[in-house]
């Protein structure tokens, strides 16, 4: 919050360092503003919070507080809270196994907004990089729901779920809407009470509205005033006139702008009026308060021999495409937790891929023979992980990915694999992907556990993603005969990223027509490839082209295309079978690779939120069988204003179905 200016003074003012006018004593105002801004300072840069369309879908402000905790090891430690698209970070703590912080922040409880906050808590001993010994993970409206405010939760090793690390006290209490408009109206009050007697005058209270940037009649401060006096002495108790406040700002708002930061205030908007204000001073009154502007957990916790590397190269958090075209880390949007997460890439690669990828010098190595290297690595890679040997490997590689593949829902036991390769195309336990829709046809769900993208167009996709040249869909799908039904259809990308289970399902039900593969070259399919202006990575890759015939779709095409390290892409169905969506269509070999979907033009409603992630170029983190569309054929049939409005409304009937009866928010 507050990222606009402080309102200016008048040219001809002169104004000393406090920002009083030098030719006359500071006014109230002036107090009253220098005063809030006594610990500016210590104000913490927050990314942009979107503001609420409505009261309906404003739950409250729940101030969360993460006290300490006991660690097993001895260390010094600082801990981070992540929810949604911000995270926050303490300061690091003295104390060696039992952490003291009592640092606290507020957030802001959408009825459908993110609701999962991760808390970790990393060890400080590195220069460069601190290391994260402990995670949890907490349903704020759970919580809110409980009796206590406060809770010890166990930290999790994030090398194993099994494995406790420590413990961690965290309190949380929220406020109701209208609770933050009376208190955020006490504390604006009391900092006018100079004496400190609980009561204001009526020159104490005119002085507050004046702060506030409005310049009432002194007879309309005088009725509103008088309305809170029920005694007629003069004076008005704080509860009171926070009262009054809080219902005059309904009927006809006192405050055009916010008193601490200055920004200026939609009148109109009263419900993110009062957020903004409330959430603004909190940040300005010196509280232990957590430091922002981190975009994940990862980010929040590294040394300072990064940061400086990071201040050399500012644009490293962008993020979406900036994340993932240009910097060492790629960030991408959790759907289930609803929060960004960073997806690990070791630094050697990156800056390989950065060499070959984003220059024309890297592109003309593998046009002259690099293209011949890659195919021959591939095979004798593909070799590797399917020899004895390679199964050593398997603990190094859950060690890098340790807090990203869940062996619990893996059908088999870790020693059931008898090579690296069996484990990369494990298999899963049934029911670990439930399938959305189950028996609705209509609905498209997601063919694969991924990063995706999704667009209308591919005209669309080339905007906002795919930077080579000569994409096309003509040139995606090959010379299949029914090419041509899919100009101008929608594009959906499924990126398979090494740690993810290398399945991939029907994303509709169907008969499958053909499948027809591709010869091609095998490179990476990571975004810093992908936003190359000088590659065609889905034109020019080693690719399957498969047709799926739907009476909800009409005809959908299943691309599954091979990339670097992937020497085989495997299907277990064929053409001529009839599949029900969700049911598995086949697998990549070792490596990471992508899935492209494209529906005729004017087939399928994508879900929203995959819609607006993609347009801010930001990939979103998705599992099989979770929705991604709906019919639109369907929905001319059914001609409801309640369906054609937004599939997403379907989720959110869902979600609030499961919400306790007893939820304290009174959802």
């Amino acid at each position: 919050m507050g990222h606009g200016t402080s309102k200016s003074t008048s040219s001809d003012d002169s104004t000393d360092a406090g920002g009083t006018n030098s030719k006359s004593p500071p006014s109230y105002r002036d107090k009253i503003k220098q005063k809030l801004h006594l610990h500016h300072h210590h104000r913490s840069t927050t990314p942009h919070r979107s503001k609420l369309n409505s009261h309906d879908d404003f739950a409250g402000i729940a101030l969360v507080t993460l006290i300490s905790a006991e660690m097993k090891l001895k260390d010094k430690w600082l801990a981070c809270i992540s929810i949604g698209e911000q995270t926050f970070r303490t300061g690091i703590s003295d104390q060696t196994n039992k952490p003291v912080w009592n640092s606290e922040k507020k957030f802001v409880l959408e009825k459908n907004g993110p609701r999962i906050a991760k808390v970790s808590v990393f060890e400080t001993n590195r220069l460069s990089k601190n290391n994260l010994i402990g995670y949890c993970e907490i349903d704020l409206f759970e919580f809110l729901t409980r009796v206590s405010d406060s809770e010890v939760f166990e930290l999790f090793d994030p090398s194993s779920s099994n494995t406790v690390a420590g413990n961690i006290s965290i309190s949380c209490s929220v406020e109701d809407p209208i609770e933050t408009e009376k208190s955020f109206a006490r504390r604006i009050l009391s900092i006018v009470d100079y004496n400190g007697d609980g009561k204001l005058s009526l020159p104490e209270f005119s002085e507050l509205v004046d702060a506030f940037g409005n310049q009432l009649a002194a007879r309309k401060k005088e009725e509103l005033f008088k309305a809170a006096d029920e005694n007629g002495d003069g004076v008005v108790s704080m509860d009171e006139l926070a009262t009054l406040l809080a219902l005059q700002q309904e009927k006809e708002p006192l405050i055009n702008c916010c008193p601490v930061c200055g920004e200026l205030l939609e009148i109109s908007d009263k419900l993110n009026s009062v957020i903004h204000m409330s959430l603004c001073f909190d940040e300005g009154t010196g509280n232990q308060v957590m430091t922002g502007g981190f975009l994940t957990d990862k980010q929040a916790s590294y040394g300072w021999m990064f940061k400086l590397s990071e201040w050399a190269h500012v644009s490293s958090y962008g993020v979406g495409l900036n994340s993932g075209s240009s910097a060492s880390h790629i960030v991408v949007f959790d759907r289930k937790k609803k929060r960004l997460v960073e997806e690990i890439i070791d630094g050697k690669i990156i800056l390989s891929m950065r060499a070959i990828y984003q220059s024309k010098v890297g592109l003309g190595i593998m046009d002259k023979g690099a293209k011949e290297i890659l195919q021959s690595i591939s095979e004798k890679q593909g070799k590797k992980m399917n020899s004895v040997e390679s199964a050593k490997d398997i603990p190094a590689f859950l060690e890098f990915f340790k807090d990203q593949i869940n062996l619990a829902e893996v059908k088999y036991p870790l020693d059931h694999f008898k090579t690296f390769n069996e484990f990369f195309i494990r298999e899963l336990k049934p029911g670990a992907r439930p399938i959305v829709g189950v028996g609705c046809d209509d609905v498209a769900v997601c063919a694969a556990d991924c990063r995706l993208m999704a667009f209308r167009t591919a005209e669309e996709g080339l905007r906002f993603w795919i930077k080579g040249k000569k994409f096309s869909i003509q040139g995606l799908l090959g010379n299949i005969p029914c090419s041509n039904a899919f100009i101008d259809g929608t594009l959906v990308i499924f990126r398979l990223a090494p740690q993810d289970y290398h399945r991939f399902h029907f994303p509709v039900s169907g008969t499958i027509e053909q499948i027809v593969d591709i010869p091609g070259s095998l490179y990476t399919v990571n975004p810093i490839a992908v936003n190359s202006k000088y590659c065609n990575v889905f034109t020019e890759n080693k690719r399957a082209v498969s047709i799926i015939s739907t009476a909800d779709f009409g005809k959908v095409a299943f691309v599954a295309i091979g990339a670097t390290m992937v020497g085989s892409i495997t299907f277990t169905k064929k053409k001529g079978d009839y599949a029900q969506k969700g049911d598995e269509f086949g697998y990549f070999s070792f490596g990471g690779s992508t899935v492209i979907c494209v529906f005729e033009k004017g087939s399928i409603a994508l879900d929203e939120d995959l819609l607006a992630n993609s347009e801010r170029s930001l990939e979103t983190l998705v599992s099989v069988g979770m929705q991604l569309g709906v019919s639109v054929k369907k929905r001319a049939e059914l001609s409801s204003p309640d369906i054609t409005s937004s599939s997403y409304s379907w989720r959110a009937y869902a979600f609030f179905s499961t919400l306790p009866v007893h939820c304290a928010l009174g959802l």
